[in-house]
This record gives structure tokens, sequence and C-alpha cells, in this order.
């Protein structure tokens, strides 16, 4: 589009924005955007549409329709009650929570009038909650759907909005689409019911926190191991997060006695003063609790992020200095726990089943099926996991599951990936493993032993633009029409195409992946010795990503440095066999 046609239409589109029946400092601010001479505010404000995709809505915060304001989070609200009251017959319910972002309380409180003006009861939360307990609440209350202002880790600039359904998971298939064509249909903002009905709007919290609290309690598989350890030293932040008072509270109700915190974090804040990114997966996120852990020498640190989904821990290595875990290997080592305790209570059926994501450690599959458990694989995004859970609700137990980016779910009364249980089960590894004369660490390199050692890399290559978009599209179609034939020296011997759901082994042979019918834009190679390649666009930024797994042997604890140093060597030729 021309910059004049551009122009043009963003003017046209702020007008109705100030013409309409918006709020005085709504239209003040739009009014000073078209005045200004220089008119980037404007266009990147009103250029498009923000956008609820199937995780909901997930923008910067300000005034226009490319932003998150009361007026975007209205048009979803009131799109979703549309959705419910076609659903759904009788009295129908809606659980609203929050996490620590500048206006997320406002957003929720917005969303209690709309639902509630809509006929629909309203359970909203007192004050900011982690996300899992959203999700746990809406399976306690009996209700029909949920909604979570959070946009997790991203820049304090940000802010979203995510939908659940009655089950406690995100929406999948065909209520995602479902509910995106409802929004749409919202025009104006006269469409939309601000005026709440309080008589609809109930104040949930304490109760709903003891509830949730004592089923976490009841998941503990090694409760001996957590006596003789209490005072185990545990570093935890919640990087000024919802995590705050419900994840140190569960560690003590579990019966650990030694919570040390970071005063500088514990300060809830959507600014997030003291990083850079509240992101677990950056390193730098977890320096403050790190250098805390020396002070006091620790023996964990845990982090986990904004909405307390996710988690990251660290642990002293062999030589006593800390050390980061990534999400593969906390998974991997939460698998084998889970794994190893059912079966030593003797708790294995033959029923038992976990679940994990497509470009997650194969490890963990592994593990599991050399216990005599079934591992699903999924697309990632936890609303897969939880749909695998739905499905096999009453058939099967579920033990675990979880995915590379740093979330994990050990219990089936939530439905998304929950930090609150996942650090309390940390913690409990780790008093087990002591009480077992191994470090987390010592823990990690055994499991490696046992089941053959794993290095995981992702990798991200950024191409901004149409340009970009169209060459990321182009390296798509060159590795789906001319796959690699061997990746660093090693035969292909299986090629996975999901936009198609074929796969096609070393001989030639095609066959149909089981994934229900669901496709996505994901391509995967494996080779003769056990490296894995994962290759998939993210469908948030102008990013290819790619996910290398690369499988070793280990003889002995002390063969990890070599199979490290011999991974990190093989990386480049794996790199250069992709062209990237």
């Amino acid at each position: 589009m021309e910059n004049n046609e551009l122009l043009k239409e963003v003017t046209a589109k702020a007008q109705i924005w100030l013409d309409g029946n918006y709020d005085a400092e709504t239209k003040s601010i739009v009014k000073a955007m078209l005045e200004n001479e220089d008119k980037t505010d404007l266009i990147e404000a009103f250029y498009k549409d923000l956008e609820f995709g199937t995780g909901g809505l997930r923008g910067i915060m300000g005034v226009g329709t490319n932003r998150m304001n009361i007026y975007t989070v209205g048009a979803a609200t009131q799109g979703l009650c549309n959705y419910l009251k076609q659903q759904f017959s009788g009295e129908i319910s809606v659980v609203i929570g929050h996490d620590c972002r500048n206006n997320s309380r406002k957003f929720a409180e917005i969303s209690a009038d709309i639902i509630s003006a809509n006929g629909i009861k309203a359970y909203l939360f007192d004050a900011l909650r982690p996300t899992p307990e959203i999700s746990f609440a809406i399976r306690e209350l009996g209700c029909q759907s949920g909604i979570i202002i959070t946009a997790s880790h991203n820049p304090k600039e940000y802010n979203g909005y995510k939908a659940y359904w009655n089950d406690g998971a995100q929406l999948v298939p065909p209520h995602d689409k479902n509910v995106i064509k409802e929004v749409e249909k919202i025009k104006n903002v006269s469409d939309i019911k601000f005026e709440g009905n309080k008589n609809l709007i109930e104040i949930i919290g304490e109760n709903i926190d003891k509830k949730f609290i004592d089923q976490i309690k009841g998941i503990t598989l090694s409760p001996d191991s957590i006596v003789r350890n209490k005072d185990m030293k545990i570093v935890y932040t919640p990087i000024h997060g919802t995590g705050v008072e419900l994840i140190p509270r569960t560690l003590k109700e579990f019966g650990f006695a030694n919570i040390i915190h970071v005063p500088e974090q514990d300060v809830v804040s959507g600014d997030f003063p003291t990083v850079i990114s509240p992101n677990p997966e950056e390193p730098a996120a977890l320096d403050m609790a790190i250098k805390k852990a020396q002070e006091v020498d620790a023996d964990l640190v845990m982090a986990s992020d904004p909405d307390s989904d996710r988690v990251g821990i660290a642990v002293k290595n062999d030589k006593g200095e800390w050390t980061l875990v990534n999400g593969n290997q906390t998974a991997m080592m939460l698998t084998y726990y889970l794994a190893r305790r059912w079966k030593e209570l003797g708790k294995i059926t033959g029923k038992e089943y976990m679940v994990k994501t497509i470009v997650t450690t194969e490890v963990i599959k592994d593990i599991a099926e050399k216990n005599g458990i079934e591992c699903y694989d999924v697309y990632t995004g936890f609303k897969w996991i939880a749909a695998v859970m739905r499905e096999n609700e009453g058939k099967k137990t579920y033990i675990g599951g979880g995915e590379e980016s740093y979330g994990y779910l050990p219990e089936v009364f939530v439905r998304d990936k929950d930090a609150v249980s996942t650090c309390t089960l940390i913690a409990e590894m780790a008093a087990w493993a002591k009480d077992n004369g191994m470090s987390v660490y010592e823990l990690m390199k055994q499991v490696f032993v046992e089941y053959g050692f794993a290095m995981n890399k992702g990798i991200s290559i950024v191409k901004k633009g149409k340009s970009g978009a169209d060459e990321i599209k182009q390296m798509m179609t060159n590795y789906r029409t001319c796959p690699p034939k061997e990746i660093a020296g090693s035969p292909v011997v299986l090629f996975k195409d999901y936009a198609s759901l074929k796969q096609t082994d070393a001989t030639g042979n095609i066959s149909d992946l089981d994934m229900d019918g669901i496709t996505s834009d994901v391509l995967q190679l494996f080779t003769e010795d056990g490296t894995k390649i994962s290759i998939r666009p993210s469908g948030t930024e102008p990013k290819i990503k790619f996910y290398i797994e690369l499988r070793g042997n280990m003889n002995t604890t002390a063969d990890y440095e070599k199979a490290t140093a011999e991974a990190e060597a093989k990386i480049a030729a794996v790199r250069s066999s992709l062209g990237i």
C-alpha cells in the first residue's frame, strides 16, 4: 500500500475513534496523533486491527485499533460472551484473572463488567494470581470459560488476553476459530456492553488459593525426603510477578522451611525494574537470584515468569559454580523423577501416559517408554497437551507433560503449564536427589547415563518485513521439496512434514502422521545417529526457528564434559548441512 493511501486509511480509522462513543482521554490522544506532523504513532496505532488469534490478544498497550486498550479488550470479551451464549444454555459463568502488568487490573475489571452485562456470572479474583490458578478455578467452580489478562514474559510495554474453555485449557479447534469469528463481528464500540451488573460479579481469592494449594500438596511422591531436607536452602524469585505469594507459601506447606527471597524482585511491578526481560529463559533474568544464592550458599535457585506458568532453575555444578538448567533438561529430570518414583511406589499399571511437544527432547519419550508409560507427541503449545488430557480423561492416567520452553505440568487439576506445582516438584526432586547422595546437577548426568546423552540447541533467524516473510516462506518450501539427505555426515532416515501430515522413511516409503488431522507448518528430520532437527516459522515474530537435538552415549557421569564438548563441536556441522 502506498504511503498516501495508508495515511488516508489510518486517518479515517482514527476519525471514527474521534467521533465515536469513546472516552475523553482516548479522544484527546487520538486528536494529538492526527495533529502531529510526524504520523508514525498514528500509523502504528491504526494501520491494522489487533488480531484475536488462537491464543487470544497480545500487543503494545495504547490507544488505537492495533493496541491493547479497553476497547480491543472489550471487543474480545463481547465476542467471547456471544459465543458462550451460543454454546451453553442455562447459567453460564466465567473466571477472570490477571497478572502484574500495567493496566491488567483495569482490563480484568472491564472484562467482568462486560461479562456481567451480558447476563453471565463473572468470578473476578481480588488481585493478581498465577495463570495456572485461573485454570484450576475454572474447573473447581464449574465454569464454562475463563479469561487471563497477561502477556506472559513479554517486555513491559505489552499486555495480553487469553481465553480458556470449560476444561481449564486454552481454546482449541473448533472453539478457537469460532470465537475469533465472533470477535471479528464486533465492528462498533456500541456493540460492546460496558455497563456491568454488580449482582453477577463475585470476588474470589483466598478460598480458591487454599483449595489450589491443598490439591498441589497431593502430588508429593517423596514426603520423607522433604522431612529430612526441609532446611534445604531454596532461593526463589517471582521476577516482580504473580508467584510472589503463592509459590513461597506452597513450598512452605509442602514442608520446605528455608525459602530465601530476592527482596528487590518481590516488588510487584509491571515495569519489571530489575530486569531487561522478565523471561526465565534469559540468563540475565536469574542474575540477582544467583547472586543471592552465592551469598547464602543455597542448594537451588528457581525463578517463575510474571504469570507463573513457566520456571527456570539454576544449580551448582561439580566445581561449585552456579549453572543454568535449560527447559529440556528440567523437563527431562522431572520426567525421570516422576517415572522412577511412580514405579518404585508400585503405581504403574500400564494405563499411564506422559505428553511432550514435538520440538522437546526425545529423552522424555525414552524414559517414559522404558518404564512402561505411553508418551504422546503434540504440537508446540500447552493447549495441545491439555487436549490429550481431555481425550484420555477417565480412560488413562496422566503423570506429567512439558515443553522445551520452560513449561511443565505434573498434575491433572490444572490444564496449562504450572510454575506453582512445578516449583514444589523441583524442590522435592532436589530433596530426593540429596537423599540419594546426588545434587540436581549430578542427577541430570545420571539421567544421561541411563537414557543417553542429549544436547538441545535453539537457533532463530530473523527476517524482517514483507521481503523477510517471503524469504522465510521460500526457506520452508526449499526444505520441504529438497530436504537434506544427510546432516553432519549422518544419513536422514525419517522426514516428517506436518503440513501434509506425511512422513517419508529412508527407503522412500510414505506414511501418514497421526495428528488428528490437524496440520502445522513444521518440518522434522531424524538421522541415523539420533540427531533431530525441527524447523518452523514463528507464528508471532519475523523468525524461522530451528530446534536441534544431538544424541550420544555416556557410560559414566564423568563422561558428561566430553559428551558436551563433542556435541558443541558438531553444531557447526549441523548448521552447515542446513545452510544456516
